[in-house]
């Protein structure tokens, strides 16, 4: 790190602006680069190698794991764990069977009539109805029984939590770095370790859910906490009110919208893992999305896509509304007392009774006839050969420009690049953006990666990734600056933000394979549209914050509106940028493994084959945890915005 800091200070009296130092950074690597190759070519690269010894210690480490079963910790704690989370799935998901889709359509008819208005209740009804009639309902009861499940346990631990977060700076600053980790970690690197303790089953499905959906359910629940006015607490407090009673009575209703959207926040982060969780047997309708995917096909995976996103849309207007309703009611800005609400209520609870009436006692009503069903994967189908047959030009075109002309040549400096060179490089970028604990952090991850053994499949990996950040940022800031300077764009975007963003990422992998066929690109791809939404969200609203008064002074100087944005709205937006591009690798990130799936290949491919072979445990392993690693070496080189700017600017001084 020492050498780092040398090349990318400047001398005493002489101050560079960061994009010069990360310039003269680069400049130092090349010629390091060019001399390197000249004279040791490959001494100081780590090939892959399958047969290395973590490997086969990884995999004794696991056989010594699976002989502790009888051991106390597994007898009196996973083993009751596992068993009591698969009997509450079983008997929610036996519930949810008995009544039939008869009465899972009603109760959503109800809860959409009493909580939002008719037409939501008929637009949520015909989305259940949609999904069974394309012969997906018992994947879709499968699935939707492990989500309530999920939430239910990610609330019940993660409320109390946020809430204990939210009284005591002393436990947010412990739990903080946790909640960071848990969110920066991509799925697939847990699931492994969970499936060696839970065993393959719903219970691991569940706990691997659950890690995902836990953060947003404590940081938003401090965040209501927080966010009660400290006069009304004190007005509490005076009047003799014990800490239990002004939480009770003040703190938590007063905290009611931001505890509502912590509950939809849950129940969507648990539903985006719908698929992810198919490979530690979960089942439902991330199974039939991955048979389909396996089998090139796509028209299958747009249905059972289709079906998770409507699924999506039901819980997320149904949570989001629910809450609404919730604070208006204590606001009392709706008269609940009225005559209306309350013949709302009984209708919806004659809707429930008839419907779980018919699907007791009606055999129809137990699942949707298979006379009734239909598929969008014929036109889909036909759609995708369309493609093949009419748009190879274009696809292939930009598929073999990118990857010929930049992801190639980043992937062979990585991968041939002396390993020192590449952790210099790191270490420089860190110090310059961030500061320096943030370059201490980023040099430990990168060792962390190099002691896994798996170098040249992370630099691979890095290379996918720095490609898709790049496409990502490019177009996403375009996009989101579009955005901010015309509200009808704005207006056009926010619905396929929210859809994007609802959507569970492997659906992301459906319009990549049809377009580009399995490729690292059509990893790339599916990276890309998974990611940039956040990115255009941030940049439109740092855009948007620029003072009005310095856009109109730079408009009466002459300045063209490209000026505008180039010289002034952009630079006054670094902060949202930096933002942006800190959401952008992470998300990106995110997509490494299920990229893999695709022909993404690398350390997703390492950590497919290790659920698949019991003998490439070990690499799967060491892959997962590198993947940990890289996100925290990004996280740590991109996170320098806000307050750490301010910081690091000090540090430098």
């Amino acid at each position: 790190m020492t050498a780092a800091a040398t090349a990318v200070r400047p001398r005493a009296g002489v101050r560079l602006t960061k994009s010069r130092q990360v310039l003269l950074l680069l400049v130092t690597a090349a010629v390091v680069y060019v001399l390197a190759q000249l004279f040791f070519p490959t001494r100081f690269t780590r090939p892959y190698d399958p047969d290395a010894g973590l490997f086969d210690w990884l995999n004794g480490v696991r056989d010594w794991i699976e002989g502790q079963t009888k051991g106390p910790f597994f007898e009196y704690f996973i083993t009751p764990v596992r068993t009591v989370l698969t009997w509450v799935v079983d008997l929610v998901t036996g519930w949810l069977n008995a009544i039939g889709w008869t009465g899972v359509a009603a109760i959503t008819a109800a809860l959409g009539l009493v909580f939002v208005t008719w037409r939501t209740a008929l637009a949520l009804t015909a989305a259940f109805v949609l999904i069974g009639l394309m012969g997906l309902w018992s994947g879709t009861i499968i699935t939707l029984g492990q989500v309530v499940v999920a939430v239910v346990v990610a609330l019940a631990l993660g409320v109390p939590l946020g809430i204990l977060a939210g009284k005591s700076d002393r436990f947010l600053a412990v739990v903080t770095p946790i909640l960071d980790f848990m969110q920066i970690m991509p799925t697939f690197a847990y699931l492994l370790p969970l499936a060696l303790f839970f065993q393959i089953g719903a219970a691991t499905a569940v706990v691997a859910t659950l890690i995902y959906a836990m953060p947003p359910a404590i940081r938003l629940t401090a965040l209501g906490i927080r966010g009660v006015a400290s006069e009304t607490v004190e007005a509490a407090s005076s009047l003799g009110s014990t800490g239990w009673q002004i939480l009770r009575k003040v703190q938590l209703p007063m905290a009611r919208t931001t505890l509502g959207l912590a509950v939809n926040q849950t129940i969507m982060m648990a539903l985006s893992m719908v698929v992810i969780a198919v490979f530690v047997g979960a089942g439902g309708l991330g199974d039939s999305i991955i048979k389909a995917l396996r089998t090139l096909d796509v028209g299958r995976a747009f249905d059972a896509g289709l079906a998770i996103v409507l699924l999506a849309m039901i819980l997320d207007r149904l949570s989001a509304s629910a809450s609404q309703v919730s604070d208006r009611r204590l606001t009392g800005k709706v008269p609940w007392s009225t005559r209306h609400a309350r013949h709302l209520m009984v209708v919806g609870a004659v809707l429930v009774v008839i419907g779980i009436a018919l699907g007791l006692t009606q055999t129809w009503a137990d699942t949707f006839p298979s006379a009734w069903h239909f598929s969008f994967a014929t036109p889909i189908n036909q759609f995708v050969v369309w493609i093949s047959h009419n748009l190879v030009l274009i696809t292939d075109g930009l598929k073999n420009v990118v990857s010929a002309w930049l992801l190639d040549p980043i992937q062979t400096v990585l991968t041939q690049s002396p390993w020192w060179l590449v952790l210099y490089v790191v270490v420089g970028l860190a110090l310059i953006m961030t500061g320096r604990r943030a370059a201490v952090w980023a040099a430990a991850a990168t060792l962390g990666v190099l002691v896994l053994q798996v170098w040249q499949p992370s630099m691979e990996t890095l290379a996918q990734v720095l490609v898709a950040v790049a496409m990502t940022m490019l177009i996403g800031v375009v996009m989101g600056t579009w955005a901010a300077r015309s509200s009808r764009v704005s207006a056009i975007l926010r619905p396929i933000n929210d859809a994007a963003q609802t959507m569970p990422s492997f659906v992301y992998l459906i319009p990549a394979v049809a377009l580009f066929q399995p490729t690292r690109f059509t990893a790339i791809v599916a990276a890309f549209i998974y990611a940039i939404p956040a990115v255009i969200r941030l940049t439109e609203d740092g855009v948007r914050g620029v003072s009005p008064t310095a856009i109109e002074a730079a408009v009466s100087a002459g300045s063209t509106p490209f000026q505008v944005i180039r010289k002034v709205q952009l630079p006054m937006a670094r902060r949202s940028l930096l933002a942006a591009t800190n959401q952008g690798v992470v998300l990106v990130l995110a997509m490494v493994v299920i990229g893999g799936l695709v022909g993404g290949g690398a350390l997703g491919y390492q950590v497919v084959a290790g659920f698949s072979q019991r003998s490439n445990f070990g690499s799967g392993m060491a892959a997962a945890l590198a993947i940990v690693l890289l996100g925290i070496m990004l996280d740590r080189i991109t996170q320098g915005a806000g307050a750490r700017r301010e910081i690091r600017r000090v540090e430098e001084e």
